[in-house]
């Protein structure tokens, strides 16, 4: 089961490079379109980002967001293959939360009807619950 907890592992992490190639090729262009300079970019939340179209900044906020909670994901999925422990219902969890997340960031990224997308967090975030209680209760008692 240890290659099976890993392998949502590795297609959360391509995701978030598609995410990424998608936020390089909607961003750059927008700068560039609204003769923003790099400088005025340093921070995301600056007026600068707010002066870009939704539809970009969505997409660039996405990617931000696979870069926060994903995290718990990563560090549990990872300890439960490092256990030797993970089982069917663990590798179900996991692909949940990442099918789940990829359905949520082509949401934010496209219609970005917020309560749709929370309700998609939400159910994501369910899925770290049982994945948190099996890493501690494996971990605990091995």
């Amino acid at each position: 089961m240890t290659h099976a907890m890993l392998l949502p592992v590795a297609v959360l992490a391509a995701w978030s490079l598609v995410m990424w190639i998608w936020m390089l090729k909607t961003r750059v262009p927008a700068m560039q379109k609204a003769q923003m300079h790099p400088e005025k970019a340093k921070h995301t939340r600056s007026d600068a980002f707010n002066a870009l179209p939704s539809e970009v900044r969505q997409i660039s906020d996405n990617y931000n967001h696979l870069m926060e909670q994903p995290t718990i994901f990563y560090a549990l999925a990872l300890a439960l293959a490092l256990s030797g422990s993970a089982g069917l219902v663990d590798v179900g969890f996991a692909w949940a939360y990442v099918a789940i997340r990829i359905v949520h960031s082509i949401w934010q990224a496209t219609a970005n009807k917020v309560m749709i997308r929370f309700y998609m967090f939400i159910a994501s975030t369910l899925m770290l619950f049982p994945l948190a209680g099996r890493a501690i209760y494996i971990l605990a008692t091995s």
